[in-house]
């Protein structure tokens, strides 16, 4: 089995071809370029370094949401363009399970947060004891609010994501557990993660049509509330 994988969810743009037992290639880059501009050129790049034929890849893997409203369709519209050009499976990955997947085999509670501004993360809660188990599922909430939640599960946890450096300050303050802060090589999105993890999922048999794949982003964007609040008060306008 040979997956390609593919993280555009956040500032880090990643890209890997992962087998059952290890991982072929990986291309990461965390730099103020737009995902349309390295996502592709970085496939093309793995491709040449290993002499891929994209047609012995068995699915695609992609970081499905939430995350970045223009990442996420970026790495959706290259996930489908390739899965429908090469006919094969996607497997959507929760952009918080890749995150956390990055800590496989940690003994305490790993949570992945990523700034989700308004004073919000996207957040999950995951442990490893016999496998892969999703203590939280991911969500958009205040950061006050997580802290809370970790408060009431009373477990020692280990915090990663582009969240951590604007929050950790508030984390800091209002957690009453254990808890500490994974190191650089392991805090971001990466691709290998989501490739791993899409492994499991494939012997789950949790894959769709490439045409079938729409982004998670659990709320709504910027453009689509100004936009509703714009309609709102034309219609009070007009009452």
């Amino acid at each position: 089995m040979r997956i390609l994988a593919l993280d555009s969810s956040g500032l880090v743009a990643s890209a890997a071809v992962v087998e059952e037992d290890q991982t072929i290639a990986e291309y990461t880059v965390n730099y103020k370029k737009t995902h349309s501009q390295t996502l592709l050129p970085m496939v093309d790049e793995i491709a040449r370094m290993i002499d891929l034929d994209l047609h012995t890849l068995s699915a695609i893997a992609v970081s499905g949401g939430p995350g970045s409203f223009t990442g996420l369709r970026i790495g959706s519209a290259t996930a489908k363009g390739l899965g429908l050009a090469l006919d094969i499976p996607l497997i959507h990955i929760p952009t918080l399970e890749g995150l956390a997947y990055n800590l496989y085999g940690a003994a305490s509670l790993v949570c992945p947060i990523m700034d989700a501004r308004r004073k919000q993360v996207y957040t999950g809660v995951y442990a490893f004891a016999d496998g892969f188990i999703t203590v939280m599922d991911q969500c958009a909430i205040p950061v006050t609010e997580l802290a809370g939640k970790l408060n009431e599960l009373g477990r020692e946890v280990v915090f990663l994501g582009d969240g951590v450096p604007v929050y950790r300050e508030t984390l800091d303050e209002l957690l009453q557990v254990p808890h500490s802060y994974a190191p650089a090589h392991m805090n971001r999105q990466r691709a290998a993660s989501v490739g791993a993890l899409g492994i499991e999922y494939y012997r789950q048999g949790r894959t769709q049509i490439a045409a079938a794949h729409a982004p998670d982003y659990l709320r709504v964007s910027q453009a689509e509330r100004e936009r509703a609040e714009r309609e709102k008060k034309e219609r009070e306008a007009c009452l």
